[in-house]
């Protein structure tokens, strides 16, 4: 019997369920890491191994001992970022070159090479030093956001509208910055969307768009709701873009994902990744278009053929709520109101009666999937799906 491939996955949270899931049915002896074991994804892995996926040197030596045949990113941007060093150092398949990676997942990288490519980005600057930084400050126009340039989820973002903000809204940002280095960008005000594509042979081959929410932390997306009201508008001009960029960094087959910010009937690109989204995202894009999208993700990240890409659109409306908090605390029970019941074809809860809330901005209780019958109903109900799901907390 020939002995299963073993694949490194970086992560254990109930993000990387869809890809151990699917890299499992692909045949993989599936491995999973992270600082956490007690991660609700770890369960569906076939073995653990303690590492901080952060680590690059850490999770290499893992690879190396292990003798793991390709390594998978998981659902945040240090993950890909370890995956493309171990695969580089390695000679693994399925990631681009890691100057390219950091390219695209640091934000001060991405905005040089946007400015460089007339990519449509809101026009930022990257700094190292906190004074050169507040100087720049004082010569732009606010408001301003303000990022550490390897932070995802809204970790150490601040709007400013004044510039007496400004000082601590720098310090916040570089300490939050594993690099020591953060962005400084034109806040434009519009709506949030995604844009996560499949590119092969450079070419854009499926896209598939939702509208993204957040709940009390404005930086922090805990909804989506797909098609993307805008799609149609702003799909041609976004594919140009991928495309323009697969090319000039010669990309590897894969997921190409972008967060777009839609103002004036145009859309600005915010940040892109070449990772699995969080919260159980393939599993919308699933029920949309009947593909695998996380077994897809895997075939990329494994240097397996892509080149057979089914040809699908995405239909119908559907779409994911995190469950979250108002407010720290334990517990209750989480309150689901019957307006939205016959909209839940799925859900994963992992907290239960009793578990403590520590950080409601943060936190999430589960992950719950939803189908709509049109546009309206989709868009009435996510406006108001803090009210229809959500927690009690004592």
């Amino acid at each position: 019997m020939e002995k299963k491939k073993t694949l490194l996955i970086l992560n254990g949270s109930h993000s990387e369920i869809p890809l151990i899931q699917s890299a499992k049915s692909l045949g993989f002896h599936v491995i999973t890491t992270g600082n956490n074991p007690e991660l609700i994804g770890h369960r569906y892995s076939d073995e653990y191994c303690f590492a901080d996926y952060s680590d690059q040197t850490a999770v290499l030596e893992i690879a190396r001992r292990r003798q793991v045949d390709a390594v998978c990113a998981c659902s945040n941007d240090f993950g890909i970022l370890t995956a493309s060093y171990v695969s580089e150092k390695l000679g693994l398949p399925g990631h681009d070159a890691y100057e390219t990676t950091k390219i695209l997942h640091q934000k001060d990288l991405f905005k040089k090479f946007s400015m460089e490519y007339e990519i449509p980005t809101p026009y930022a600057e990257g700094f190292d030093d906190p004074d050169k930084a507040l100087a720049s400050i004082g010569k732009r126009k606010s408001p301003l956001i303000i990022k550490p340039i390897d932070m995802s989820g809204g970790k150490g973002v601040s709007v400013v509208h004044h510039h007496e903000e400004c000082l601590e809204a720098v310090k916040t940002a570089f300490s939050l910055s594993h690099s020591g280095r953060i962005v400084i960008e034109d806040f434009i005000e519009g709506t949030q969307h995604s844009f996560s594509t499949f590119i092969a042979n450079g070419r854009v081959v499926f896209y598939f768009s939702d509208n993204e929410y957040s709940y009390l932390n404005p930086f922090f997306v805990s909804t989506s709701a797909a098609p993307a009201v805008n799609v149609h508008q702003v799909a041609d001009g976004l594919i140009q873009n991928i495309e323009k960029i697969s090319k000039v960094l010669s990309l590897k087959d894969g997921i190409f994902h972008i967060q777009y910010l839609y103002s004036n009937k145009k859309a600005y690109i915010l940040e892109i990744t070449r990772r699995c989204s969080g919260d159980l995202y393939p599993y919308p894009v699933d029920y949309s278009t009947g593909l695998d999208w996380a077994g897809w993700i895997v075939r990329a990240e494994t240097g397996m053929d892509c080149s057979g890409f089914p040809s699908v659109t995405q239909k119908g409306f559907c779409g994911r709520h995190c469950i979250m908090s108002a407010k720290n605390g334990i517990m209750k029970h989480i309150v689901i109101d019957k307006q939205i019941e016959e909209n839940i074809y799925d859900k994963l809860i992992w907290l239960k009666k009793g578990d403590r809330i520590s950080n409601y901005l943060a936190d999430k209780a589960g992950v719950v999937l939803l189908k709509y019958g049109s546009m309206d109903e989709m868009l009435d109900k996510t406006a108001r799906i803090n009210q229809l799901i959500y927690m009690e907390i004592e």
